[in-house]
């Protein structure tokens, strides 16, 4: 009977906490609710005897994913499928093993030097209750360590170090290339929300199989290791610890192969930056201080993403042509504008300007077919630290092309070969075609013969072009021609002897093309006539510097 009683007590008086605390939680003002829990908490660490270290997912005002809470969650994740109750499974490296990692609110126990430690991995919640469609906006997520305040020396020193540098090898060891292409700004936040979306990384192109000079492909490989290599350097010098690449050279050359070959050499992430994407400069800082380390940031066909290409030259000429528009096409302009507001100079800043100090060993590559469009201050050294010029196939880029698709080293019409492509201009990728099996009954010396025969159409096509070309030019030149014989004529039937122009060091062709012609002189109320019908004759008009 006394037991009962007691449990009812109990019961009663749990109940009537529970009842305050929902009340507090409820109606009084989070100003009080702060206050109370600070001095509660005070009052409670006097007799609870561990401490507590939280590492948050995101620091520098959620700009960046904390190194720390991706090493933490790495390391835990091979002790938490050992121990934890409650799971979360993502795929692996190989696309087939599955990674668990311990959910939310559940806690696993870790032991370092004989001293026990206690993680949970947590989440708080938006205070403010509200209907949306991205309940995940606001929350915090954050890894909790809880240790006895006697080991907090230990723990604070090594242990939370070894935990790192552990977590990082791990991250490393099962570490898969990813390609990244950023999000429009309006699905960076909310539920799942991200600034950049990824799958994996699998494109097979090496340096090996890269179609290009033997010699610049070594030169390229012995760069990029050193630059892999140069963290120390590259502090010593007082650099950002980042590289730039520039790729140019007609379509079909290679470039985004030698990209891909890039990141498989040196094991690197890839960052494929669409600008149309990107509204304004802030975005584009935000996008690359949310890039890893160990990555290449790519900007594909450069002159064509945005309009980059001179615009400090056309900036002062474009405010005075929009002074003169009226409202409605003054307002049809702004919209278009809309679209991107990316500058040249926002750009400068972030590949190499303070911003581009954000993160280490980063390669930033921008390819174009039309490097002579590009700003100069845009790709010069420094910032463009190396040119590279993918050009037409060479004969040592057939021979691997040839190693790649025939699984031949020579062949008896690799000599005539080695003439045609002497003679004709032929992209890699037109190569390639012409010499990957087209069914199963095709062999080496049929698809050679098939590239021969490809060769020698291209040599015939490029000299047809070449004599229409020449045939247009000297057809333009006829016409200048007759039309100089004409401005001439013209200039002496109303009186100006063409002699009397050269004298003064203007001949007739010069006359129109600075938009004087004989008609116009007369059009003014000066002709040769009239003038001397006013008593001005023509040799003092000559004398006194006057040529009509």
């Amino acid at each position: 009977m006394m037991m009962g009683e007691l449990w009812s007590h109990a019961g009663s008086i749990m109940g009537s906490l529970v009842f305050i605390y929902a009340m507090f939680k409820q109606f009084f003002p989070y100003q009080l609710q702060d206050y109370f829990e600070k001095y509660f908490k005070k009052l409670v660490s006097l007799a609870y005897p561990y401490v507590e270290i939280s590492f948050d997912e995101f620091t520098g005002e959620r700009m960046k994913r904390s190194e720390a809470y991706s090493a933490i969650k790495t390391y835990l994740s091979g002790k938490s499928s050992a121990s934890a109750k409650r799971l979360k499974a993502d795929v692996g490296k190989d696309s087939q093993s599955v990674v668990l990692s311990m959910d939310y609110n559940e806690e696993v126990i870790d032991e370092f030097q004989g001293v026990k430690v206690w993680w949970s991995a947590m989440r708080t919640l938006p205070k403010t209750q509200r209907i949306s469609w991205y309940p995940a906006d606001d929350e915090v997520k954050y890894y909790k360590l809880t240790v006895h305040k006697r080991h907090r020396e230990l723990i604070t020193e090594s242990y939370v170090s070894h935990v790192l540098k552990e977590g990082k090898a791990i991250a490393t060891k099962n570490r898969q290339r990813k390609l990244y292409s950023n999000n429009p700004s309006g699905n960076w936040y909310g539920y799942k929300g991200s600034k950049w979306s990824n799958v994996v990384f699998e494109h097979p192109s090496t340096f090996d199989t890269l179609a290009m000079d033997a010699k610049m492909k070594e030169e390229i490989k012995n760069d990029l290791i050193k630059f892999s290599k140069g963290k120390d350097y590259y502090a010593r010098i007082g650099k950002a610890w980042k590289r730039g690449y520039l790729l140019y050279g007609p379509p079909g050359t290679g470039k985004s192969s030698m990209i891909a070959a890039m990141a498989n050499l040196l094991d690197y992430d890839v960052y494929d930056l669409e600008l149309t994407a990107v509204k304004d400069n802030t975005e584009l800082r935000r996008l690359l201080i949310d890039t890893s380390n160990k990555s290449i940031v790519v900007i594909e066909d450069i002159d064509c993403s945005l309009d980059l290409t001179g615009q400090r030259e056309k900036k002062k000429k474009e405010e005075d042509n929009d002074d003169e528009l009226d409202p409605v096409a003054k307002k049809a302009k702004e919209e278009e504008k809309k679209d991107s507001k990316v500058t040249l100079s926002g750009l400068l800043n972030c590949i190499d300007g303070l911003w581009s100090s954000c993160g280490g060993e980063r390669i930033i590559i921008f390819t174009t077919n039309y490097v002579e469009k590009l700003d100069p201050a845009l790709i010069r050294r420094g910032r463009m630290d190396k040119h590279i010029e993918m050009s037409y196939c060479c004969f040592d880029a057939f021979k691997v092309l040839a190693k790649n698709y025939l699984e031949i080293d020579s062949h008896p019409l690799f000599g005539e070969i080695d003439r045609l492509l002497g003679e004709t201009k032929m992209t890699p990728a037109d190569v390639a075609e012409n010499l990957m099996p087209k069914s199963d009954y095709d062999n080496e010396k049929t698809c050679l013969e098939r590239f021969i025969e490809a060769l020698k159409v291209a040599k015939e096509e490029a000299i047809k072009k070449e004599e229409e070309e020449a045939g247009a030019k000297a057809e333009k030149e006829e016409k200048e021609k007759e039309q100089s014989a004409k401005d001439v004529k013209e200039l002496k039937e109303n009186g100006v002897a063409a002699e009397e122009v050269k004298e003064n060091g203007v001949a007739a062709k010069e006359v129109k093309e600075n938009g004087v012609a004989a008609e116009e002189v007369k059009e003014n109320g000066v002709a040769a006539k009239e003038v001397k019908e006013n008593g001005v004759a023509a040799k003092e008009v000559k004398e006194n510097g006057v040529i009509h």
